[in-house]
């Protein structure tokens, strides 16, 4: 069978191969931690029909392979962090970048692009089965970290040049930032329950989290400037609230299938825009109440 086969097409051969083994080895890892009976027979499925795959590559090759022992521990490592259903899609994504090699296939292995086909499709639909619980309340934590951002980014910029001293920044900063994590995850708490869901407590713990882990982050760079120096803390800031805003953005437009572009722009724009005009209402409570600290 592999004679008719020219080198470059057996290369590809090869490397399917390889990735169909390596990918059915992390299904089966990630099924071992995953919570949910369901969830647990979806990734199995996954794996058993990943290692079919390399069996039929196996047939064009007549070699056995062993798995990308980093790749398995990447993706797995990644599934205990982020959560398996990110993991797995960030997986797949970076396989559908090789599509194009795959295609050089149809030449020689006709049933190549079917089985391609095939598969994709496949997993898509048993991808799409996974139920993870921080994914149901991905609703939740953008609430708290949006709100967060544009709140706590405008008091502190406000605060930085009414007070202009690092340190009572970060001590406003934080009396705010936490009695508004308590009000904003009593609201979702509150919402929640007056439509009837029995998963209040959780819901609001969600929302609760996000705000309160935006809060520490925004406020660390007025702790680790001296306290002479508002300009840097502030722009390190609102650095740290594109870096929040892209990690978390990224997250949700893999596990979720959502635009990044767009959304990251618009969360951008509104936190940073608030920010400024915050500064600048500093900038004018200082000089027409005429208070020095």
């Amino acid at each position: 069978m592999s004679e008719a086969i020219s080198p470059k097409a057996m290369a590809v051969i090869r490397r399917m191969q390889q990735n169909e083994l390596t990918e059915s080895v992390i299904y089966q890892k990630v099924a071992g931690f995953a919570k949910g009976k369901e969830n647990k027979e979806t990734l199995l499925r996954l794996s058993a029909e990943e290692r079919a795959h390399y069996e039929i590559w196996r047939h064009y090759t007549g070699t056995e392979m062993k798995p990308r022992r980093g790749k398995v521990l990447k993706y797995t490592l990644a599934a205990r962090l982020f959560g398996f259903t990110f993991a797995l899609k960030l997986m797949e994504r970076g396989e559908k970048g090789a599509q194009d090699t795959y295609d050089l296939l149809a030449a020689e292995v006709e049933e190549s692009v079917a089985i391609r086909r095939e598969e994709e499709e496949h997993e898509a639909a048993l991808l799409a089965m996974l139920d993870e619980e921080r994914l149901r309340y991905v609703g939740s934590m953008v609430l708290g970290l949006s709100d967060a951002l544009v709140e706590l980014a405008g008091s502190l910029a406000g605060f930085t040049f009414a007070l202009q001293n690092t340190r009572l920044v970060a001590l406003s900063g934080l009396i705010v930032g936490i009695s508004a994590t308590f009000s904003m995850a009593s609201s979702e708490f509150l919402s929640a329950k007056s439509e009837g869901r029995s998963d209040a407590l959780r819901s609001c713990a969600y929302t609760g989290i996000a705000y309160l882990i935006t809060v520490v982050l925004l406020i660390l760079p007025f702790l680790l400037f001296e306290p002479t120096r508002c300009i840097p803390a502030v722009l390190t800031m609102l650095l740290m609230i594109v870096v929040i805003i892209a990690g978390f953005t990224y997250y949700t437009s893999v596990a979720k299938d959502q635009p990044f572009r767009s959304r990251f722009l618009e969360m951008t724009l509104i936190s940073i825009g608030v920010a400024i005009i915050s500064f600048g209402v500093g900038i004018l409570a200082k000089k027409f109440l005429g208070v020095d600290i």
